[in-house]
């Protein structure tokens, strides 16, 4: 029997303009951005639909934006919407809890505020950076990390041959230079504001347990394949802990497409802004059907 799997980009999707067809052809969306724009306190939904590249590369305007974008276009897909799974890549991850019905929209907006205003605290203590290595093993970008000096670790599996690394500046040149050396097509610095999924969100995790911790969870309407395990979860207390380990834990993106392929999924559907995590489906998995719903 074939499985839907539905899955929520993270950061780095956004584009000016989205949302806008929904909250203009659609009551129940228009109704959820405007609880949106109340709950922040600040009309999100003009930045998303009229803003500049600039305001939505603004940290606490990315993440609430994305996760809406996301949450509002799989609550108004109706019967549409039939998951035998769900996935989220690092912020998608909340999108896809509420979309699945284990956190409530408001509850899922509020957490997501306080997780982009934790990381950017976080981003403002210390240096730090990503970058993207290509077409290198990640069992060698693994070993190089290791063997650099400084805080560098591997932070997205997006798929084979592309692993993004993250940690303290001058460490995750170094280890860029190491990539090279080894092998590496490509070793990037990205224009990030800080090195997200490493030792260095430290501070944003405490402050984002407290308020996970505090946040009520029902169980999923189908099983969450959690960025931290790359596995199927439905207890709603392994997801808060996974949530909370996700801010200095890689996102095993390539392995949680194989265990949800290797699960019986067979038809992928992203949903919310561009169709980054399409792509990397079908690097990870060419013998599924992958679309985006943007």
């Amino acid at each position: 029997m074939s499985k839907a799997a539905f899955v929520f980009p993270g950061q780095g999707s956004q584009f000016v303009g989205m949302g806008k067809d929904l909250y203009e052809t659609n009551d129940k969306a228009k109704q959820m951005f405007e609880l949106a724009n109340e709950i922040l306190g600040f009309r999100i939904t003009d930045l998303m639909f009229e803003g500049t590249d600039e305001d939505l590369r603004k940290t606490n305007v990315t993440q609430p934006a994305i996760f809406l974008h996301s949450v509002i276009r799989a609550a108004v897909m109706g019967d549409d919407f039939n998951p035998s799974m769900v996935a989220g890549h690092s912020l998608g991850e909340f999108s896809a809890l509420v979309a699945a019905g284990a956190m409530k929209f408001e509850d899922g907006l509020k957490l997501v505020e306080q997780r982009a205003l934790a990381m950017q605290e976080a981003c403002e203590l210390e240096r730090g950076t990503m970058a993207a290595v290509l077409a290198l093993d990640d069992s060698k970008v693994e070993a190089v990390c290791a063997e650099t000096t400084g805080v560098v670790v591997p932070a997205n599996y997006n798929c084979p041959g592309q692993l993004v690394i993250s940690g303290a500046y001058e460490a995750v040149e170094a280890a860029c230079e190491g990539m090279k050396a080894a092998g590496a097509k490509r070793a990037l610095i990205l224009p990030v504001g800080g090195a997200f999924h490493s030792p260095l969100m430290e501070p944003a995790r405490e402050k984002l347990a407290k308020a996970i911790a505090a946040t009520e969870l029902n169980s999923p309407i189908c099983a969450i394949y959690q960025n931290v395990s790359a596995s199927a979860v439905m207890d709603k207390d392994v997801i808060k802990e996974n949530l909370v380990a996700q801010l200095t834990a890689p996102v095993k993106w390539t392995q949680s497409v194989q265990a949800m392929v290797a699960d019986g999924a067979t038809h992928f559907t992203e949903v919310g802004p561009g169709k980054v995590l399409q792509g990397l489906v079908k690097k990870i998995a060419p013998e599924v059907e992958a679309i985006s719903i943007s």
